[in-house]
C-alpha cells in the first residue's frame, strides 16, 4: 500500500477496500471532482449484523432464511429494507446499499482488521494503517489543534491503529461520548499548568537530543498534539451537552440514563451511547476532523448466535434512530455532500437461522454508503434468493 496517493486515487481506492469489493471505487470515480468527500464517518457495527435482517431482506425465501421480520418500502421505488429501519427508509435517496460484500474472514478480530485495513492479518511484522489513519495522513492538517482521526466507543485497538504511518496518524479515542474527553482541562490554574509543561519539556529535551528513537518521537508528538487541543477552543466539539434538548432527543441521547458497561448484554443500553457518538461525530466533522469512527455493539453487540430476532430488532431500531438523525443533521447543515457516512460491520450472519440465532457469514453481506458525493437511491450487488453468496458488478 502506498500511503502517498493523490486525493482522487485515495477516495476512489482507499476508502473502498478495493481488494474486497471494487464497488465504492467506481462510485467515487463517477462522482464530480468538486463533490469528493472531505470527511468520513464510519458507523462500525461490532459483531457483524445480519444482512437479511437489515438491508438485504429475503421476503420470498423459506421461513428459516426469511426470518421473523417484514420489509418496508423505502423512499426509492423498488428498494425494500427491514421494517426496523423505518426512519432510514425515508432517507434512501441519499444512500447506496452494497449488497454483494464478500470476504474470506469469518473470525471477529481477523475480519475487523481486514475491513479496517484492506489486509489480512497473518501474524506478519508489518502493522498496516486503518482507513482512518490513511485519511488522517492524506486529508488531515497537522498544524491544527484538532485530531485528524477520532474513535468513539470501544474501538478495536489493533484494527484502528496508524500502523507504519506513525503516531501523527494515531486516533484519539473517546470511550464515553456522553462524558466526553477525560482530562481535557488542567487540574490547577492555567499558569500552574504552563509551568508544569515547561518543566517537563526542559527535563525531556536532553534525553531526546541524546537518544533519537521512534518511541521518543511518538511521545513528543502525542504530547504536543494533546497540549494544542487542551489550549484550543475547538475542544468544545467533544462536548455534546452544548446541544439543545431537541437535537439530543433526535439522536436519543436523553434516553441514556446509565452509561453501558463493558460486556453489557442488554442491547438497549447501547442505544443512547451510540446516538451520543453519532452526535459527537457530527460536531467533530463540523469542526474539521476528516475521519470519525463510531462503534456500536460492545460485548455481544450484533453477534447474534442466540436471540437473533429480539436482539437485532432492538439494535436496529436504536441504530435507525441515531443514523437517521445523523444523516438528516448533516443534510440540514450542508455537510452531507462533503461527508461520506459508511455503515458496516466485519461480516454478515448466516442465511439460515437455527436455534434462534444466526452464525458468522463472510460470503455475503451488506454495507451502506450515504452522502459524500455518491449517487444515492441505488442498490449495488446481490446475494441471490437465499442470501448465501455475494456478487460483484459485471
Amino acid at each position: 500500500m502506498n500511503p502517498f496517493w493523490n486525493r482522487r486515487n485515495f477516495v476512489a481506492n482507499t476508502m473502498t477496500c478495493i481488494p474486497l469489493t471494487g464497488w465504492l471505487g467506481r462510485l467515487a470515480a463517477n462522482a464530480p471532482l468538486q463533490s469528493r468527500p472531505k470527511s468520513c464517518i464510519l458507523l462500525w457495527m461490532a459483531g457483524g449484523p445480519s444482512h437479511i435482517d437489515t438491508f438485504d431482506p429475503k421476503p420470498d425465501a423459506p421461513s428459516d432464511i426469511r426470518g421473523e421480520f417484514k420489509t418496508t418500502q423505502t423512499s426509492v421505488n423498488g428498494i425494500r429494507i427491514s421494517e426496523h429501519f423505518p426512519k432510514f427508509a425515508n432517507l434512501m435517496k441519499h444512500a447506496a446499499i452494497l449488497r454483494g460484500m464478500s470476504t474470506q474472514e469469518s473470525d471477529h478480530s481477523l475480519a475487523t482488521y481486514h475491513m479496517h485495513t484492506g489486509y489480512q492479518n497473518r501474524g506478519g511484522s508489518v502493522v498496516y494503517p486503518s482507513l482512518g489513519a490513511i485519511v488522517a495522513r492524506e486529508l488531515g492538517k497537522q498544524e491544527v489543534p484538532m485530531p485528524n482521526f477520532v474513535t468513539i466507543g470501544r474501538a478495536p485497538q489493533e484494527a484502528v491503529s496508524s500502523g507504519f504511518l506513525g503516531p501523527i496518524s494515531q486516533p484519539l479515542g473517546v470511550t464515553d461520548p456522553v462524558r466526553g474527553l477525560d482530562y481535557i482541562k488542567p487540574l490547577d490554574s492555567q499558569e500552574v499548568f504552563n509551568r508544569q509543561v515547561n518543566l517537563l519539556q526542559q527535563l525531556e529535551k536532553p534525553f531526546h537530543q541524546a537518544y533519537k528513537s521512534e518511541s521518543g518521537t511518538a511521545h513528543r508528538t502525542m504530547l504536543d498534539r494533546a497540549l494544542k487541543l487542551m489550549n484550543s477552543q475547538q475542544k468544545q466539539a467533544f462536548d455534546i451537552s452544548q446541544e439543545t434538548d431537541q437535537v439530543r432527543d433526535a439522536y436519543r441521547v436523553n434516553a441514556l440514563k446509565d452509561p453501558p458497561k463493558r460486556g453489557d448484554k442488554n442491547p438497549t443500553a447501547l442505544s443512547g451511547s451510540f446516538g451520543a457518538g453519532c452526535l459527537m461525530a457530527r460536531r467533530l466533522v463540523e469542526a474539521g476532523v476528516p475521519f470519525v469512527e463510531v462503534v456500536m455493539g460492545d460485548g455481544v453487540g450484533w453477534d447474534t448466535h442466540r436471540d437473533n430476532f429480539p436482539r437485532t430488532k432492538s439494535l436496529s431500531l436504536d441504530c435507525d434512530t441515531a443514523m437517521s438523525a445523523l444523516v438528516q443533521d448533516l443534510q440540514n447543515r450542508g455537510l452531507l455532500e462533503t461527508t461520506l457516512v459508511v455503515w458496516m460491520g466485519e461480516f454478515g450472519r448466516s442465511p439460515q437461522c437455527g436455534g434462534g440465532g444466526r452464525n458468522h457469514w463472510s460470503k455475503a453481506w451488506s454495507t451502506v454508503l450515504v452522502g459524500g458525493g455518491i449517487r444515492g437511491g441505488q442498490v449495488i450487488g446481490k446475494t441471490g434468493k437465499d442470501g448465501r453468496k455475494g456478487g460483484r458488478l459485471s
